[in-house]
């Protein structure tokens, strides 16, 4: 089943904390498929890290490009590769081989937390949990088009796709597809007198004499044509699209291989898009497991201070970053006191006195029943928007910030809870990606693709734009648009093959 990671037994000391650390999730209630350990150096966990976890890949230069920036950083003693884990069936983690055994243990301990979430939360439910074997394809099907179509022809093809691999819909695998019938008109006129919905025009003639004028053949012609001019007005697709990838798939003017090209793309990127919008939840849960786990049973006294030195260094909070280890472990612990406490419901938000806020105790004690049903119905934006209080952000003292430029420098810009949450949300929506939709594949009738981007207060970042229209031309070899708005004004970007322009657009 995991064939390509030719698993070693692990060394008896780690072969008996694996084992141990498994049974003590599970008595604490943590689900998960297999776990298997694999040990490795520290160059091929560098290796496997630019590879996003996977032992293999298709090949492409940036995965070069990725093992020389983590190899350098790790080198120098910038970063080191704690703990990897893939979400697949059985699930497969990584132990770096030079790692102390307090080491080894809390990544184990973090791990089995990351195994229950993968298997629990709902947004990974649509994943493949085969990824290690669709990978292996993925890298055998684009080695077979290198081989017959040339190394850089096809590499160049993948620049250009992965360039777009963000323009995807996160909610796509979760919606059932529709199909939208076009409704016929009522009207009281015979069939032969109507073409896909509109009304064929007929020559005027006396009522005797309609047969003869308006003939069956000219009234096949008429359809005909209103049924053609239907066509070219029709809109395509019907409704905004936000699969970017799945319509240039669908409709570009591409052939087998390039279709293939793009489908690998799209779907790693679908493989990949729950990690990034559980990002604070599923590190908060693997850290609030390991720190349960290590501190009341796997620690002992002489692992205390090294266990603390990094833990702490994991949730440290940087300047102007949001660390979603120590965002979404402390959030779960701020939930856990509240449903202990009884501090949610209808009395406890009327509630405007701060002092009976402070110490409001019912008793209830589920706080350990309310993290798991979080974890399992949850993602990043909901779980801040549902659980995020004014309480929380004064303990965690978060803040909004800007930068001056009269004084060259950061400073705080608000400690209002809306505006700290408004903030937050907002990096989270889409990813922190522009919300980008395929609004008419054939605009002004002259098969051209115009894009929408919904504006939700951030100009689009020109640089990228521009090169987002060059590589859309490249796959649909005519020319590309984008609706914007710049300010309060409307603004359509154009790329025509040889240049970009930009005009003004009405709204």
């Amino acid at each position: 089943m995991i064939q390509y990671l030719h698993v070693r037994p692990l060394p008896a000391d780690l072969h008996h904390w694996r084992d141990k650390i498994e049974a003590l999730a599970r008595e604490h209630g943590l689900d998960f498929y297999d776990v298997f350990f694999e040990v490795l150096s520290y160059d091929k966990l560098n290796e496997v890290a630019a590879y996003g976890g996977f032992p293999t890949r298709y090949p492409h230069w940036r995965w070069g490009m990725q093992y020389e920036q983590l190899s350098k950083s790790y080198t120098y003693g910038l970063s080191k590769i704690y703990e990897l884990v893939i979400n697949t069936d059985p699930c497969v983690a990584y132990l770096l081989e030079t790692n102390e055994m307090v080491d080894q243990k809390l990544v184990m301990a973090h791990v089995f937390g990351h195994a229950d979430f993968f298997k629990h939360n709902f947004w990974f439910s649509r994943t493949n949990r085969k990824m290690l074997d669709q990978m292996a394809n993925h890298a055998a099907r684009v080695r077979r088009y290198q081989d017959q179509f040339g190394q850089t022809r096809v590499e160049e093809f993948i620049d250009v796709c992965l360039s777009l691999e963000n323009l995807i819909d996160l909610h796509r695998p979760f919606r059932p597809e529709v199909k939208h019938e076009v409704p016929r008109p009522k009207t009281d006129l015979p069939d032969e007198l109507i073409g896909d919905g509109q009304r064929v025009a007929r020559l005027e003639a006396k009522e005797y004499m309609d047969e003869y004028v308006n003939t069956p053949e000219y009234i096949a012609r008429q359809r005909h044509k209103a049924q053609e001019e239907a066509k070219k007005a029709a809109k395509h697709p019907a409704q905004p699209e936000r699969d970017v990838l799945l319509f240039l798939m669908e409709n570009a003017p591409l052939t087998r291989w390039q279709r293939n090209v793009i489908s690998i793309i799209r779907d790693e990127a679908y493989y990949f898009a729950p990690q990034a919008m559980t990002k604070i939840m599923n590190e908060g849960w693997a850290s609030y497991w390991h720190t349960k786990l290590m501190t009341r049973h796997i620690l002992d006294d002489s692992e205390v201070i090294d266990y603390a030195d990094r833990h702490s260094g994991t949730t440290v909070m940087h300047r102007g970053r949001i660390n979603p280890y120590k965002i979404g472990l402390e959030l779960f612990r701020h939930i856990e006191q509240r449903w202990n406490k009884g501090q949610y419901g209808l009395e406890w938000e009327r509630c405007d006195d701060m002092a009976a806020r402070a110490n409001w105790d019912t008793g209830a004690g589920k706080g350990m029943e309310k993290i798991f049903e979080v974890r399992r119905h949850h993602n990043d934006v909901t779980f801040l928007d549902e659980f995020l209080t004014p309480e929380f952000c004064a303990e965690q003292k978060l803040f909004t910030f800007e930068h001056n430029p009269k004084a060259n420098e950061w400073r705080i810009a608000s400690r209002q809870f809306q505006e700290i949450k408004q903030k937050l949300l907002f990096q989270l929506t889409n990813m922190g990606q522009p919300l980008i939709e395929v609004e008419d594949a054939n605009h002004d009738n002259k098969g051209e693709l115009l894009l929408t981007h919904r504006h939700e207060g951030v100009d689009l970042e020109m640089s990228y734009a521009h090169a987002t229209l060059r590589n859309l031309f490249a796959l649909w070899k005519r020319p590309t648009h984008i609706a914007t708005r710049r300010g309060d004004k409307g603004l359509m970007v154009s790329f025509d093959g040889e240049q970009v322009k930009e005009r003004v657009y009405k709204l």
